[in-house]
Formats: structure tokens, C-alpha cells, sequence
């Protein structure tokens, strides 16, 4: 079973007058849909633009596993184990929050910033924070993020070229440029996919295009 959520669908939040737009896939913050909480291990799909300078004070996480990827410009990562970090296109950032920690994200220069981040619930609670980022991460590359039991694929192909998609209980493809053909329907910028039980599928470019596939194996354990 697929369902597709399009880019207009998606809540607006961030705060213009600071310089962040941002839209997102799922309950966030100050909006909740009951019936949109999460999808398998899947808790938030934002995608964020910061104007130069813009970005987020420092604040606090806990057992959620945060991975970021940088479309244009670039982004500026501190947190409290001592990590300062620039992510740009084509890095994977990957934050474990663990027991606590706290972070700051910005654009610290004066190009537009634009990324996806994308939070996930750890199938077990607490222990150290960690984080590394891949740099130049290869097309076709998996991902694991092995805290979530679930794996990111990046695929950037040429027009008409086609990508198999990975077997498994949540599959969630996301479209970062360009459009795709997946399952019939037609997935633009900022469209996505949400798949029961994938198996057997695949997607086509219509025009060179980039997209983002998480393959999810558990749902979190809570209590």
C-alpha cells in the first residue's frame, strides 16, 4: 500500500522573520494530526531554508537519531560533546542524541542554506551521544543507521534511468529534485511516498532527479 504526500500538503512552520521557512511531513511542535505521528521508525521529514545567518539557538534532544543531508549551501553544526562541523551537498550528517545533547544548526554565511533533515526513534533508549558525517556520500551507497534498524539510500540518476527500491515493511521515499515515477504516480520536488510491505519496486526518472529512500525494518519499542 502506497500513499503519497505532496508538497503542499505539508504543514508550514519556521519563522519568516528570523529568516526559516520550513515544511513539514509529519506532527511537529506546535501542529499534530493524530493520524500522522510517524511511519515505522520515521518522526520527522523537515525541509529547511535558512537565509544567511538565519538558524536554530541551541536546544536540547534525547533518543532520537537526527540525520541531516545538505541540498545547497552550507550548514553549520556545534553541539555540547565539542563537535563544530560544515555539512554541505552531498554529506550525510548523522546526530544520536543517546542519553542527551544539545546542538546548534545555522547558515553561517550569506548564501541561501536548503536541507532535509529527518528524525528517527532508536529501537532502544539512552547511552552516549554520538555523531560522524560520511562526506561525498556515493550514489547508491546504503546508509545503516543501526540504533533505528533502518538503512538511507541516495540516488541521483539521469533522465529515464531507472533504480530498483528496497524490499521492506516501511519504505519512504522522498524527492529532493526533480521527479520520479514510482508506483504509478508521478513524485515532484518535495513530494513523497510513504509504502507498506514494499517488495518489487521501481523508480524512473522523468528528467535528472534526486530522492532519498529510507528502508525500515522495526518500529520503535516505547515503555
Amino acid at each position: 500500500m502506497m500513499h503519497v504526500q505532496r508538497a503542499a500538503e505539508r504543514f508550514r512552520g519556521g519563522d519568516a522573520e528570523a529568516g526559516i521557512e520550513t515544511w513539514h511531513a509529519f506532527s511537529f511542535s506546535g501542529f499534530y494530526d493524530p493520524d500522522n505521528v510517524r511511519f515505522g521508525p520515521l518522526a520527522a521529514c523537515n525541509e529547511e531554508r535558512l537565509a544567511g545567518g538565519a538558524g536554530f539557538v541551541e536546544h536540547p534532544h534525547r533518543d532520537v537519531e537526527i540525520v541531516t543531508w545538505v541540498v545547497e549551501g552550507e550548514l553549520t553544526h556545534e553541539d555540547s560533546t565539542g563537535h563544530v562541523v560544515t555539512v554541505r551537498p552531498g554529506d550525510v550528517q548523522r546526530l544520536s542524541a543517546g542519553s542527551g545533547v544539545r546542538h546548534v544548526e545555522r547558515n553561517a554565511g550569506s548564501a541561501p542554506l536548503r536541507f532535509v533533515q529527518m528524525w528517527l526513534t532508536p529501537s532502544e533508549f539512552g547511552g552516549e551521544p554520538h555523531y560522524e558525517v560520511v562526506r561525498g556520500i556515493a550514489d547508491g551507497t546504503p546508509y545503516a543507521l543501526s540504533r533505528a534498524e533502518a538503512v538511507l539510500h541516495v540516488r541521483r540518476l539521469r533522465a529515464a534511468e531507472r533504480t530498483a527500491l528496497p524490499d521492506a515493511p516501511w519504505l519512504y521515499v522522498h524527492v529532493v529534485r526533480g521527479a520520479v515515477r514510482l508506483g504509478g504516480e508521478v513524485l515532484r520536488e518535495g513530494d513523497a511516498a510513504r509504502v507498506l510491505d514494499a517488495e518489487g519496486l521501481e523508480a524512473e526518472a522523468i528528467g535528472p532527479a534526486e530522492f532519498l529512500a529510507w528502508e525500515m525494518h522495526a518500529e520503535p519499542h516505547f515503555g
